[in-house]
């Protein structure tokens, strides 16, 4: 049972979290570092969340990532991420990787057909032109409809009519579902692979990980003993906690880090 916590109050599974020898802090981040905005490459995380990742990361054995369906390129941009930050990147759900001290790569996998993606672009955009408020993302391994700006009616017909295009293009592709986004991708991995690879990559004795959407579910739902599971705002989850809004996700992460911080003294 999902549990809401309150900006200041003291919680058991926070102070637990805190404790851990080793901790990774993984944020989706449309929606749970950033809120929801019309444009999705305008997305910005919110100072005060950008404040307390600065202060999680200087704690010893800390390790701060963002995990997000975008493709590595734009979550850098969205991030403003550069080549000395000490944040791990997680992108493409879980398809691509960035590492402090190491750099990109992808994770293996069977690379997308040559010129599968423009294709499928190219058939797409003429749709998406035909529907006011609807948007193409070109990604790495796919493409994401967004809607942020349509009327749920049309919401409605956009995503038919693209779902029929991909089923006739590349019915074998995944297709993921979110808050006013459509997605499909040629590659199978999901935020749960992102779980694994971080826990093994910082030798995580336990993970924090927050977000707001279906996709992220996927990682909720194979967090350990040891981890904690947040979800910002509502919907049915595997999450133990629940805050309301990005801005509370910034007060979570403050009395985790000072919390933290009192411990390691």
């Amino acid at each position: 049972m999902t549990r809401t916590w309150t900006p200041g109050s003291p919680d058991d599974a926070l102070t637990a979290i805190a404790t851990t020898p080793r901790l990774v802090i993984a944020l989706d981040f449309d929606g749970t570092a950033s809120p929801l905005v019309p444009d999705p490459m305008a997305a910005r995380a919110l100072p005060e969340v950008k404040t307390q990742l600065e202060r999680l990361a200087a704690l010893p054995d800390t390790f701060v990532s963002y995990v997000s369906g975008r493709s590595m390129h734009d979550l850098r941009i969205i991030t403003e991420h550069d080549d000395e930050s000490s944040v791990a990147l997680a992108g493409s759900h879980g398809a691509q990787y960035w590492f402090p001290g190491v750099g990109a790569s992808d994770a293996p996998g069977s690379t997308t057909e040559e010129g599968a993606r423009e294709a499928l672009w190219a058939a797409a955009q003429p749709i998406v032109d035909r529907f006011e408020g609807v948007g193409l993302e070109p990604k790495t391994f796919g493409m994401g409809i967004h809607t942020r700006r349509a009327t749920p009616e049309v919401e409605k017909a956009a995503f038919a009519e693209i779902d029929a295009l991909v089923a006739d293009f590349y019915p074998h592709w995944r297709r993921r579902s979110g808050h006013r986004v459509l997605e499909f991708s040629s590659r199978v991995e999901g935020k749960d692979t992102a779980m694994t690879v971080l826990r093994e990559h910082f030798d995580a004795t336990g993970i924090l990980f927050a977000g707001d959407d279906v996709t992220d579910e996927d990682a909720m739902r194979v967090l350990e003993a040891g981890d904690l599971g947040v979800r910002v705002g509502p919907g049915e989850s595997a999450g133990t906690l629940r805050v309301g809004t990005p801005q509370d996700m910034a007060a979570l992460l403050k009395a985790l880090a000072t919390e933290r911080a009192a411990r390691q003294e």
